[in-house]
């Protein structure tokens, strides 16, 4: 039942934050567009054409239109009701999308997906493990997955927490044009991320991302924060046969 609730949590919160993401965030946040998303766009094949990707989160479906723009096949998936209604908005029949959560079997065949790419979600769950198992299972043979959480050194010091090593559901306060809302999540250390993705995969690359310099104009403060202080981190991963 514990499960259950966090779930409807998270469900609930993304259903209210829908209209914030289609209207405001996908576009005008800087953490965003400026941070988070050139340096993910970055470590993806530069030819995307007739790849088979599932945007796992896709929320109000920005990563989708980017990626079937480049010419991949996309498949989107969410927990909220109200993004995949957003996502389905802006990409129309271009793409593939379907309320889901990822902590339950995934509708897809073995070895569907040549790449699957996480924005900012796998936080939000309390357990990798078994999302990872079927990410593996979905993944061709030495298919690509992309991910990007929240950095555990920026969770760690901005909530200033006591024990760096215990896995812990936090609260953040997000402040939106149009709403005010609690958003819960969960902090792990570092070698929980890597431990988790290694059991899975082959771990290609972790990139811990500087801004671009049109932040700057955006935003100088928090350009200056993230120079110096780590705020995501991205994990790039090979699939493969499990040990």
């Amino acid at each position: 039942m514990k499960g259950q609730a966090i779930e409807m949590d998270i469900k609930e919160t993304y259903n209210q934050l829908a209209k914030s993401y289609e209207q405001d965030v996908d576009h005008d946040s800087p953490y965003n567009t400026d941070y988070e998303r050139p340096a993910m766009i970055h470590q993806l094949p530069d030819d995307l054409s007739g790849k088979t990707v599932l945007d796992a989160g896709c929320a109000a479906g920005w990563y989708s239109e980017y990626l079937t723009n480049q010419g991949a096949d996309v498949t989107g998936i969410d927990i909220s009701e109200e993004m995949i209604s957003a996502a389905e908005r802006r990409v129309g029949d271009r793409a593939e999308f379907l309320c889901h959560n990822l902590e339950e079997n995934l509708p897809f065949k073995e070895s569907q997906f040549d790449i699957i790419i996480s924005s900012l979600t796998l936080h939000y769950l309390k357990d990798w493990e078994y999302t990872f198992s079927e990410f593996h299972r979905v993944l061709k043979q030495d298919g690509m997955l992309l991910f990007s959480v929240h950095h555990p050194f920026m969770d760690f010091n901005n909530f200033k927490r006591e024990n760096y090593f215990q896995k812990e559901r936090l609260t953040d306060r997000w402040k939106k044009q149009d709403i005010v809302i609690d958003v819960q999540f969960y902090r792990r250390a570092m070698q929980d991320i890597v431990n988790t993705t290694t059991q899975f995969f082959t771990l290609e690359k972790l990139v811990e991302p500087k801004p671009q310099e049109s932040f700057k104009e955006k935003n100088l403060n928090s350009y200056h924060y993230l120079m110096t202080n780590p705020h995501f981190l991205i994990v790039e991963a090979k699939s493969g046969k499990i040990h």
